[in-house]
């Protein structure tokens, strides 16, 4: 299908206003908070039992000394040196000889081997919940991209609102690509259909028309045969627009690249045009300032051939079509503004996919396929330009605005 102008802004979607209050909480920090706060936390737990187990056995054991042994015991806690082996003797009476032992197999080293033991699957247990919210998010985006796999393009994965923000920022691009996905299945199989509709028009007339002269019903003179041809080139004219916006959509449309003066191409194409504009009392006004391009001559054209054809056929009421140019910022801009009935607003979005007419017995009478505007953005986007409509804010009419490099 056709790039609409608001795909290329959807390229680079805003963030939610969620998310941008939670920019900080990045993937690394997210991880980082959550390890460092876990190693801390089982260090200071751990920490915190050993000093209240000591707390406890301190206590215990000052409330079960006599007043005069305890006071004592105070006072050369706070100065040792005073007799140290009264101070030694005090411990091992009351706190017992395993109190002072250095040894793996001591009381402290067992309390502490067994607090670890205890502490380590509650971290584990902790760390587990702390990275739900990670397991969770991917798990929807697995169970989304295997939907969408699956050709289910209407899948959309959901957003954990506790994960990092890094991770919802790929959900959120992640749902806009099954949405493109999504638009772009949707308008290839409508594409498909319409091209279908549209190969089988010409053909089934020339193959009718063929079949009448071979059944005697028509005369098998020249008019009859210039009839048939007309239907096989429109059918020609129509392959040939097909092969050449399938090469657009792969990036594979040939340029050749040369420096020209937009201004003469533009007169080039109106004195092309100019017995269909007369017949039709209709007229160009050009305001295209000197310089050059650097463009496929032969490509720019065509664009500028479908969007002055395109007047000629909708906008003959207006008696004229306004075409002006400009440079800026390293752009050409052209505007083709035509003063005819126009198109409703809602048509703008969908006025530059294929086979999409806003007057179908119109456009067919006029010889229109629907592919002409699908063509000319697809040219102007394989220059590096932009191609938009627009209805004008003053007076009937539609507004073309070609941008290209210079």
């Amino acid at each position: 299908g056709q790039r609409c102008a608001d795909q290329r802004e959807r390229d680079r979607l805003p963030v939610s206003a969620a998310m941008k209050k939670r920019e900080s909480r990045s993937l690394w920090r997210w991880i980082c908070v959550r390890v460092l706060s876990l190693a801390a936390g089982s260090v200071v737990l751990i920490a915190l039992c050993m000093w209240l187990r000591f707390a406890l056995l301190d206590a215990w054991v000052q409330h079960r000394m006599p007043e005069a042994v305890r006071q004592e015991f105070l006072h050369l806690r706070e100065n040792p040196d005073l007799n140290r082996i009264r101070y030694h003797e005090i411990i091992d009476d009351w706190y017992g000889l395993q109190f002072s032992d250095p040894s793996i197999a001591s009381t402290d080293w067992l309390t502490l081997g067994g607090l670890v033991l205890f502490v380590t699957p509650l971290i584990i247990m902790l760390g587990l919940l702390a990275a739900r919210p990670l397991a969770r998010q991917f798990g929807l985006l697995t169970r989304a991209s295997a939907a969408i796999a699956q050709g289910r393009f209407t899948t959309r994965s959901k957003m954990d609102a506790s994960a990092p923000s890094e991770l919802m920022l790929f959900t959120q691009n992640f749902n806009t690509m099954a949405e493109r996905l999504e638009r772009y299945d949707r308008e290839l199989r409508a594409s498909h259909v319409a091209a279908a509709h549209e190969l089988r028009s010409p053909l089934t007339a020339a193959v009718g028309r063929l079949q009448g002269m071979m059944d005697g019903v028509f005369p098998a003179d020249k008019a009859q045969m210039n009839m048939v041809m007309n239907q096989l080139l429109s059918l020609s004219r129509l392959i040939d627009d097909l092969h050449l916006l399938s090469l657009a959509d792969a990036g594979q449309l040939t340029l050749n690249k040369q420096r020209f003066s937009p201004a003469g191409l533009l007169q080039e194409k109106i004195a092309w045009l100019r017995p269909q504009a007369t017949a039709g009392h209709f007229g160009y006004d050009t305001d295209i300032p000197p310089g050059e391009c650097c463009a496929d001559p032969l490509r720019i054209g065509q664009v500028f051939t479908i969007l002055m054809e395109n007047a000629l056929r909708y906008a003959t009421e207006g008696g004229k079509q306004t075409i002006q140019g400009s440079v800026q910022s390293g752009y050409w801009t052209f505007s083709f503004r035509d003063y005819g009935a126009g198109v409703e607003p809602d048509f703008l979005p969908v006025m530059f996919d294929r086979f999409t007419r806003s007057d179908v017995s119109r456009s067919r009478h006029s010889g229109g396929s629907g592919l002409g505007l699908s063509i000319a953005r697809a040219i102007c986007e394989s220059h590096g330009g932009t191609l938009t409509a627009s209805i004008p804010q003053e007076g009937n009419g539609l507004l073309f605005r070609v941008k290209l490099p210079v």
